[in-house]
C-alpha cells in the first residue's frame, strides 16, 4: 500500500506555522509498512485542494489530507475532496449531533457556522472527534481512500491512533513492519563514503542512504520485514557491514548526536572542559549547551588576537579553570586567502592539534569547523582511555 500526505493551510505556505503533521503520519505510516512516495502542501482554496487530492489519488491507495475542517470559509477541506473525487457534499446528521454534544461539554451552542462541519463529501464515514470540535471522515472510492484529519497537531494525533491506523490495519490485513536507524559519521566526506558503501546503496531492503550535514553525514538504513525481530536483524546486519568498513568514523546512531557523544565520554573519565574560539560566533560553546557538570568556561577571542597557536592560549584557560580537558578553535576566512582552520585538543594524557588550509571560503564553515573539532576531541578522548 502507498500512501501520499497534503497538509493544508495558507499559514504553511506564508511559513507562519511550522508544520510538524506530516512528519508525524510519516513515520507512523512506515511503522506498519505502509510507503510514502510524496508529500505536499496547499492553501486554504478549493479549487487547489480537489487538484492536489485528484492528482494524489490518481497514484496512490491512501491520501491523508490534514487542516481545513473548521467553521469559517477559508476551511475549504471538505468542498476541495468533494469535487476532486467528484462527489457532493452530503449533510451527516451523526456528525452534527456529535458537534452538538461537543459543543454541550464546553458548556456553549454551537452557531450556524459549526453546521459546516457536518458537511463530508457523498459516501464519506465520518470519524468522532471527542478533543476537539473539528470532526473527521473516511471517503473509499474507486481511486484511492481519502482520509481527513484535523489540522491541529494534538487532535491529528489522537485520530490516527485511535481510528486511522486500526483501519488501515485491517484494510491491510497482513502488513509488514518498516524500521529506520541511522548510523552517524564523522570525518568522512560524504562522496569518500559513498564510494566505500555504494554497495549497500543499491540493495533493495534494506534501503541504506546519505543525508549530509556540516562535517557529518548520518547513513539512514530501512528495513521492510513481516515482524519487528526481524525488521532488527536486518538492521543489525547492515549496521555491522558499516561498523566494519567505516570503523571509528562511526560515532553513534539515531538520537545520538556528536555533542552528546562528547559530552558522554567526558562525564565517563570525569573530566570537565573549556573552550575557546575565535572566528566561529561562539557556535562551539553554545552547541554544548548548558553541561555545568563538563562545560565549566568557555571564551571568544577576536580572530586578530590568535595569530599565535591555539595551544599555549588553551593551556593558560585550563590551568586558570582548574580544567581537565581542552578544546580550541581558530578559524581564518579571507576573500583573497581562503580559510585557515587550526584546533587543539588536550587531555591531561593525550593531546591533539590540526592544522588545515582551504583555497576558499566554504558556505557553513563555522558549523564544518565545530564538527571537525568536537570529532577530534572525540578520537583522542578514545585514544586516551
Amino acid at each position: 500500500m502507498e500512501a501520499e500526505i497534503i497538509t493544508i493551510g495558507t499559514e504553511i505556505l506564508l511559513g507562519e506555522i511550522v508544520d510538524t503533521n506530516t512528519r508525524t503520519l510519516a513515520r507512523r505510516l512506515r511503522d506498519i509498512g505502509i510507503d510514502i512516495y510524496l508529500t505536499a502542501t496547499v492553501g486554504d482554496n478549493a479549487k487547489r485542494i480537489a487538484e492536489a487530492v485528484r492528482s494524489s489519488a490518481s497514484r496512490a491507495d491512501v491520501v491523508i489530507t490534514t487542516g481545513g475542517l473548521g467553521p469559517t470559509i477559508d476551511d475549504a477541506t471538505r468542498e476541495g475532496i468533494a469535487e476532486g473525487m467528484d462527489v457532493d457534499l452530503a449533510f451527516s446528521d451523526e456528525l452534527w449531533i456529535q458537534i452538538q454534544d461537543r459543543f454541550a461539554q464546553f458548556g456553549r451552542t454551537p452557531t450556524e457556522n459549526n453546521r459546516r462541519q457536518a458537511y463530508i463529501p457523498a459516501g464519506a464515514r465520518p470519524v468522532e472527534n471527542p478533543v476537539g470540535t473539528a470532526p473527521s471522515f473516511i471517503l473509499e472510492s474507486e481511486e484511492a481512500i481519502i482520509i481527513a484529519l484535523p489540522g491541529v497537531p494534538s487532535e491529528m494525533i489522537h485520530l490516527l491512533e485511535s481510528d486511522v491506523i486500526p483501519y488501515l490495519k485491517t484494510r491491510l490485513g497482513t502488513y509488514e513492519i518498516i524500521k529506520t536507524r541511522l548510523v552517524r559519521t564523522a570525518g568522512i566526506g560524504e562522496s569518500t563514503l559513498d564510494e566505500r558503501i555504494s554497495d549497500l546503496e543499491e540493495l533493495s531492503n534494506p534501503t541504506v542512504g546519505l543525508s549530509a550535514h556540516p562535517g557529518r553525514v548520518d547513513i539512514r538504513i530501512t528495513a521492510k520485514a513481516e515482524s519487528m525481530q526481524k525488521a532488527e536483524e536486518m538492521l543489525w546486519s547492515i549496521q555491522a557491514t558499516l561498523e566494519q568498513r567505516l570503523k571509528d568514523h562511526i560515532y553513534g546512531t539515531d538520537e545520538q548526536t556528536l555533542e552528546s557523544v562528547v559530552l558522554d565520554l567526558l562525564k565517563e573519565r570525569d573530566f570537565n572542559l573549556v573552550t575557546l574560539e575565535a572566528g566561529t560566533e561562539g557556535l562551539l560553546s553554545s552547541s554544548l549547551g548548558p553541561e555545568k557538570e563538563t562545560l565549566i568556561a568557555s571564551e571568544q577571542m577576536l580572530v586578530q588576537k590568535m595569530d599565535d597557536p591555539v595551544h599555549p592560549f588553551l593551556t593558560s584557560m585550563m590551568h586558570e579553570h582548574y580544567a581537565s580537558a581542552g578544546l580550541g578553535i581558530k578559524l581564518l576566512q579571507e576573500e583573497d586567502s581562503g580559510s585557515t582552520l587550526e584546533i587543539c585538543a588536550i587531555l591531561p594524557d593525550a593531546q591533539e592539534t590540526i592544522k588545515e588550509n582551504y583555497p576558499a571560503i566554504f558556505v557553513n564553515m563555522e558549523s564544518r569547523a565545530i564538527s571537525y573539532a568536537l570529532d577530534l576531541l572525540r578520537r583522542t578522548l578514545l585514544k586516551s582511555q
